[in-house]
């Protein structure tokens, strides 16, 4: 990067930082701190689709749709009706109870081992999706700088300690209200120089006609099948089940919008997200495809992870990447003619000749593809990890090799600002359930609001430091969109139906639902480990699976008494 990206960089990484810290003030008591009831509805549904819309997002979404198409955009399907769910119940009854964290709703429903289960649940996926937010900008430094990822994962860890400690949630609401702002305004500005960058005589609809041509402009699928991950119907129902159970008991997103003033700023905060969050993830997975149909014309590196390639080139290896290089570079001179002669056909405006000029592209593409592998698996021998991925570098390269200084700088920033809003909301979520569900209700009762003020912020010390640790092994996991989302439906269903249980079957007691939520989480665990379903089935099978075990024991037990009042 020049030294105008880096000032560009610098500048708006520190000015965030400032700002939050400057008009979240010094927390005084563990309300302030924890759950600050203040906020307006725009500030409320900016840091909801913050919070979910982390530097994953920005980086490794338009990589997705590179490399597999426009079809994970189905996954955010269920999402307006998760967001009406919530309103009409999840929302009020938090609101009115006047919780910390969801869990606590939970021991007054049903009793206190059913809520240390959920939140350690909570505890376990939550720790691990944030360690994967904060791999994510390491990713970039490391390639922009070329040194080891603990580095800059230690860095970037490192300034959203500072910020989330000092202000609490209400540092992290205001901060995530500037970063959308700011990331809405830099992905605009890059989808437009995509498209200026493209050759003359192909403009936005040649490139997206080209995509579609090529199976990227894949948006629905209709046919059902429980193995294909993205499908309208994983969409609607799997994705509906995981966006009920993340928004409405997820501490990080509930944390969020418990910070509205009233239960109407609240809604009207989360109808926001449903409203917006489809499009603005349409949109972001639209410039992955428009780069795709780029580098139809410009030759991309046979493979994006700059530092797996310097590797490499310095190991025993080297002569037979170099070669499977050159060989690369004619098979894509080849693909680059028969991408022009498509172009041409659509001119043409003859089905059979635009057929043909396919067919002729898409068997360059695999001879081309065919080459690439080749590589992944020299690559892959050096390294020692099967799992090695380049889908998370493909956007980050694009910016770095062709769009105008500052504006990289610029791009880059919004990347970390996404990646410190969405930790800072993990970190401060992880701290608020160690703090309240577990050490005010079962170790220390009965202190002071400063001593758990104190006993946040080393609650979030010590969470920052297990999700830093845990984030130096994330380099083996692949696409980090989907690996945050599988991780998460590994544990959402159970928490899910957990809470449909205490909201809607007032008769089924605690201990039938927390033996249930064990099973439950056991059978989703084989079930994942296995991978006998599509991922989002798991968020379904698991809800419905508490329900149905909970309800069959209950029976056996003595009733509890519950009231809402």
């Amino acid at each position: 990067m020049s030294l105008i990206d880096w000032i560009v960089l610098g500048t708006t990484l520190l000015a965030i930082v400032a700002y939050g810290v400057w008009k979240s003030g010094s927390s005084k008591n563990i309300d302030q701190y924890l759950g600050n009831r203040s906020l307006p509805w725009y500030h409320v549904g900016l840091s909801v689709m913050a919070t979910q819309a982390s530097a994953i997002t920005f980086l490794s979404a338009p990589g997705q749709a590179y490399s597999d198409g426009m079809r994970f955009v189905q996954f955010y399907f269920g999402l307006p009706l998760a967001m009406i769910v919530l309103c009409i119940t999840f929302v009020p009854i938090f609101h009115k109870l006047k919780v910390y964290t969801a869990y606590e709703f939970l021991e007054k429903r049903f009793d206190l081992k059913t809520r240390a289960l959920t939140s350690i649940l909570f505890l376990i996926q939550r720790g691990l999706s944030t360690a994967i937010t904060i791999y994510a900008p390491a990713i970039i430094l490391s390639g922009i700088l070329h040194i080891n990822t603990t580095y800059t994962t230690l860095f970037i860890g490192g300034l959203v300690l500072f910020y989330t400690v000092y202000g609490g949630s209400k540092a992290v609401s205001y901060t995530q209200l500037l970063q959308m702002s700011i990331i809405f305004t830099g992905m605009f500005m890059a989808g437009v120089f995509v498209v200026m960058l493209l050759p003359q005589n192909v403009g936005f609809t040649k490139a997206i006609k080209l995509a579609g041509n090529m199976g990227r402009m894949n948006v629905i699928d209709w046919k059902f099948d429980a193995n294909n991950r993205y499908n309208i119907w994983s969409g609607i129902i799997g994705g509906f089940f995981l966006q009920l159970s993340y928004f409405g008991t997820d501490q990080s997103q509930v944390g969020r919008y418990l910070t509205g003033s009233s239960v109407g700023q609240s809604r009207l905060g989360l109808i926001m997200n449903g409203l917006i969050k489809i499009p603005m993830q349409f949109l972001i997975l639209l410039i992955g495809v428009l780069v795709f149909s780029f580098y139809q014309f410009n030759r991309p590196p046979v493979f994006f992870n700059n530092y797996e390639v310097e590797q490499v080139k310095k190991s025993q290896y080297a002569p037979q990447f170099n070669q499977l290089e050159k060989q690369y570079a004619d098979a894509f001179n080849q693909k680059k003619t028969k991408t022009e002669g498509l172009v041409k056909a659509f001119e043409s405006k003859d089905e059979q000749q635009i057929a043909l000029a396919r067919t002729d592209l898409k068997a360059a593409e695999e001879q081309a593809n065919n080459v690439r592998n080749s590589a992944i698996d020299v690559i892959k021998k050096n390294s020692g990890n099967d799992n090695v991925n380049d889908t998370n570098y493909v956007f980050l390269t694009f910016v770095t090799h062709y769009l105008p200084q500052g504006l990289i700088g610029l791009l880059i920033a919004i990347i970390f600002l996404a990646s410190m809003g969405s930790t800072a909301s993990g970190l401060n979520a992880l701290a608020s359930t160690t703090v309240v569900d577990i050490y005010k209700r079962i170790l220390k009762p009965n202190e002071s609001d400063h001593s758990y003020v104190t006993a946040s912020r080393l609650a979030t010390v010590f969470w920052g430091l297990v999700c830093i640790c845990m984030a130096l092994y994330a380099s083996k996991i692949g696409n980090l969109l989907e690996a945050v989302n599988q991780l998460g439906s590994y544990i959402y269903g159970t928490i899910l139906g957990v809470f449909i249980v205490a909201f809607y079957l007032k008769k089924i007691k605690g201990t039938p639902v927390f033996i249930a939520a064990v099973i439950t989480e056991g059978l989703i665990c084989v079930m994942g480990y296995y991978d006998t379903v599509a991922y989002l089935w798991l968020n379904a099978i698991g809800c419905i699976g508490v329900i149905i075990v909970a309800w069959a024991l209950n029976g056996f037990f003595k009733e509890n008494k519950f009231s809402f009042r």
